[in-house]
């Protein structure tokens, strides 16, 4: 039977110590880096380098980038870790072009704004100045233009809310390629018609529509137009059925001559 080692309790008490002491040391390090982490955190929270460094502003067209910058209250001074996302949003919200907001904290120190703008579908006049009609039918009697937009038409004699607000629904649904082609766009009821309308093309011609059924109908305006001769102009009648109407001889060479003359 072999013999067992036999250690002494004086040689197994300076192991033991070491060990210890080596675990202690360990505990000792962690410590001091949670603590010294800590400190760091603490003077980068308190420091300029945990302010808001770029504000940056998408999607927006018509409303500038300042508006929606004081609209959300925000500033280099704000810490970033502060900046409270929903509240922007509800602010910039509140701009009658937004349509939606998204705000995105993108570390380490920039705050993304995305806007989705309602559409202009029109411009009215009045008094001079000219007012953008928004896709919502709704006015912005407050933001006031010395001349229309080329992004789309003039809305005149448009007298009852209602029937404006079904033109810019049907406005919204159309192509903008086709949008751009209308320069004025006027209401043009009559007692057997209330949805009657007349519309000046960019392009010389004339057209007579309906409301109902506008976008659907008015996507074929291209195409007609295409096989027409460049040098004819006159009405198109796009309501019931689609036909061409040339200008009297004496109509068309007036409109050419003033066309010269210009």
């Amino acid at each position: 039977m072999a013999e067992k080692k036999i250690v002494s309790i004086e040689d197994r008490i300076p192991k033991l110590k070491e060990k210890r002491k080596k675990k202690a040391n360990r505990r000792l390090v962690l410590y001091l880096s949670l603590f010294f982490l800590l400190i760091v955190v603490i003077l980068y929270l308190q420091s300029s380098l945990s302010n808001v460094s770029t504000i940056n502003v998408k999607g927006n067209t018509n409303i500038k980038k300042e508006t929606i910058v004081s609209l959300s209250g925000l500033s280099t001074e704000d810490n970033f870790w502060k900046v409270d996302t929903d509240a922007i949003q509800k602010k910039v919200n509140e701009h009658s072009e937004v349509n939606s907001v998204k705000v995105e904290k993108d570390f380490p120190s920039t705050i993304s704004i995305q806007v989705n703008e309602f559409e202009r579908v029109g411009y009215v006049q009045k008094n001079g100045a000219y007012y953008p009609i928004l896709e919502t039918g709704e006015s912005l009697t407050s933001y006031s233009l010395s001349s229309p937009g080329s992004d789309a038409p003039l809305l005149r004699g448009w007298e009852k809310q209602t029937y404006l607000e079904e033109m810019t629904r049907e406005l919204r649904q159309l192509p903008s390629s086709v949008t751009r082609q209308i320069s004025e766009l006027y209401w043009t009821p009559t007692e057997k018609n209330p949805y009657k309308i007349h519309l000046y093309m960019n392009d010389g011609f004339e057209v007579e529509a309906s409301i109902r059924n506008f976008s659907e109908n008015m996507r074929t305006y291209p195409s007609i137009v295409s096989q027409l001769d460049p040098g004819q102009k006159g009405i198109i009648h796009i309501d019931v059925g689609a036909y061409f109407e040339a200008y009297p001889s004496s109509e068309a060479e007036g409109e050419s001559n003033n066309e010269d003359n210009r």
